[in-house]
């Protein structure tokens, strides 16, 4: 079928999706050829697609970013999962978890729908990287005991003498899913999952402890990608693309759940092509008429500064109704300059949707929505150091400007309360983000302390709850949440509040040499007082002096490429001290990559302060 034959009213998913958002009694059920109704799940949802439109495009892969490698309709992906659901079924009992290692491709969405099917729990993980640690995944593994582990048969043979040497993963039953007989989704069954079932454990990250595996409902993703639609409104001329990383909470549910929410072809990119190559991912958006795709921050960053300007000229981006900018701190001077460098290719700034949200809340808490341009605020530098939240007068130099990530939904409440006494904040205060709704996960795996003490908080004065405690701080302002930084990585120096990201980015932008999103601030007990300490990259095309080789031998000039550590050192203490009114006590330049960092890409400061006091971050001395 083209794209042009879209069936509202007549689809019977969206139009039972309408029935159960709007209602609230329990959602109608969806059922495709079956003589028993069954709840709305993503399972029941891809039958019901692959019922009415099974030959229309629903992924394309990208090899390399560029190159179309292969593509799956509804119909092709619902008999793979099928096949899959219909083996898992053979050799597991619902409710049992499994393990999904893959490469960037289709053989993944394949492999989660599978476990939809069987209503086995999946539980994505990264690949763990060559001559890198296996602490993370086999904490993982330990924690949510999976009966076995798919991938496919490359990743199999590749992890053979991984698993040689942890038992851990030498006791899993391995699965290469992309060698299952296709004939066998004829034995599949509906194994009766309704919306309270979980679907997948999303582990967190591990920026501040070791991962958690939150677990996410069949109605949490339901009502989740309800909301995304409802903000980024979605049509039948809709496509969205993305690089964002499959095991990855914002790459699984709008990169491949999204589309088959609404029916929407979607274009995905590995993530290391892009990183190697920002341009990949604009160069998709112009090829296939992309309207929606979403990135961190970051992400912005580097195609405003790594894509040439011939390669700029190239692109058409005329066709990109909703940016999402999300995961990590929004910063202001980011949409600026992307907006300024891609408004020649018909980029609009008005496209951004600036969001909020977490894995325990599913994904998505708020966001701009379509066509509201992003809510800029200009706050006071000093009260905000005071958890204060008071407007900058014009004629005040020390201001700092903010990013708002939209409204609050109806479905989904935010709150802003004291972490110390629980009690809500006064409007202009500062306060931890407390929120509710149909959104928030279910709480941890294996972990009931901790599920009580973040899921089900309360505030002490009213009793009001159960609210998700989700560790960040914000405030709100004119009908948007602003969020200005984590509780746990909150600097205390001298009494006054300081953020790191502030500083960090403070950092990243004095010198040349630095390398943008590679700093971490932290700080360490001093005795008296706390000793501010900065981590940076350098990036690679640099390299420190030796006294032999400061100076050409025959201009006095330096040598192209090299660097004067010291320089830097100052141009970092200078730029803290004139923009924080700090002093740093410690800079560390380390070599790239050195850094920690988690998978999709978020600094670990916890991991960083601790390296540094356990002596093993190695600074790069000339």
């Amino acid at each position: 079928m083209s794209r042009q034959s879209t069936f509202p009213p007549k689809d019977v998913a969206d139009h039972l999706l309408k029935v159960s958002l709007t209602s609230k009694v329990r959602p109608l059920s969806v059922g495709v050829a079956a003589p028993n109704p069954e709840p709305l799940t993503f399972s029941a949802l891809l039958r019901a697609r692959a019922h009415e439109r099974p030959d229309q495009l629903l992924y394309t892969f990208l090899n390399d970013g560029e190159v179309e490698g292969g593509s799956l309709t509804y119909a092709e992906l619902d008999r793979q999962a099928r096949a899959i659901g219909a083996l898992i079924q053979s050799l597991a009992k619902p409710g049992e978890r499994a393990l999904l290692l893959y490469q960037p491709g289709l053989d993944f969405a394949a492999a989660f729908f599978g476990c939809l099917y069987s209503g086995t729990i999946a539980v994505p993980v990264p690949l763990p990287r060559r001559n890198r640690s296996l602490h993370k995944l086999l904490s993982i593994v330990k924690d949510a005991s999976p009966a076995f582990a798919l991938t496919s048969s490359s990743i199999c043979q590749m992890l053979q003498s991984i698993c040689g040497e942890s038992p851990e993963l030498r006791q899993l039953r391995w699965l290469a899913t992309d060698q299952i007989t296709p004939e066998l989704f004829e034995q599949w069954y509906c194994p009766g999952v309704t919306g309270d079932h979980l679907a997948f454990l999303q582990y967190t990250s591990g920026s501040t402890s070791l991962p958690k595996g939150v677990m996410v409902s069949h109605a949490n993703l339901i009502s989740n990608s309800a909301e995304l639609d409802a903000g980024w409104q979605h049509d039948a001329q809709s496509v969205i693309v993305s690089w964002l990383p499959h095991f990855h909470d914002m790459g699984l549910i709008y990169g491949i759940l999204q589309p088959v929410y609404k029916g929407l072809p979607a274009y995905l990119l590995p993530p290391a092509h892009f990183l190697q190559r920002p341009a990949r991912w604009l160069r998709a958006i112009t090829r296939y008429r992309g309207t929606h795709s979403a990135a961190p921050n970051f992400a912005y960053d580097l195609c405003s500064r790594r894509i040439k300007r011939e390669e700029r000229d190239q692109l058409d981006l005329s066709s990109w109704k909703v940016a999402v900018n999300g995961a990590e701190p929004v910063r202001p001077e980011t949409l600026k300059e992307f907006a300024e460098e891609f408004a020649p290719c018909g980029f609009r700034r008005s496209a951004f949707c600036p969001g909020y949200g977490l894995a325990e809340a599913t994904l998505k808490v708020t966001s701009a929505r379509i066509d509201e341009p992003p809510m800029l605020g200009a706050v006071d530098v000093d009260a905000f150091a005071r958890n204060r939240i008071m407007p900058a007068l014009a004629t005040r130099e020390r201001s700092r400007t903010v990013v708002g990530c939209g409204g609050v939904s109806t479905e989904m409440g935010v709150v802003i309360v004291n972490p110390r006494t629980s009690t809500r904040c006064a409007a202009d205060e500062i306060g931890e983000i407390w929120v509710s709704g149909p959104g928030v996960a279910q709480g941890y795996w294996n972990q009931p302390d901790e599920t009580e003490s973040i899921f089900k908080a309360r505030l002490a004065d009213t009793g009001e709850g159960p609210f998700l405690r989700t560790g960040d701080l914000g405030f709100l302002m004119n009908g948007d949440l602003f969020i200005a930084g984590r509780l746990k990585d909150l600097l205390i120096i001298g009494g006054q509040n300081h953020y790191p990201q502030d500083i960090e980015q403070t950092v990243g932008e004095c010198h040349r040499a630095l390398r943008l999103n590679s700093c971490i601030a932290f700080t360490v007990d001093g005795g008296r007082d706390e000793h501010l300490v900065v981590a940076v990259e350098l990036e690679r095309q640099y390299r420190p002096v030796t006294q032999s080789s400061f100076q050409d031998s025959a201009s006095g000039s330096r040598v192209r490429g090299q660097l004067d550590l010291k320089e830097v050192v100052q141009a970092v203490r200078g730029a803290v001290a004139e923009e924080h009114e700090l002093q740093v006590h410690t800079v560390l330049l380390l070599k790239p990559g050195d850094i920690p960092k988690t998978s999709s890409g978020k600094l670990q400061r916890h991991a960083c302060r601790q390296s540094y006091l356990e002596g093993r971050l190695k600074e790069w001395v000339a």
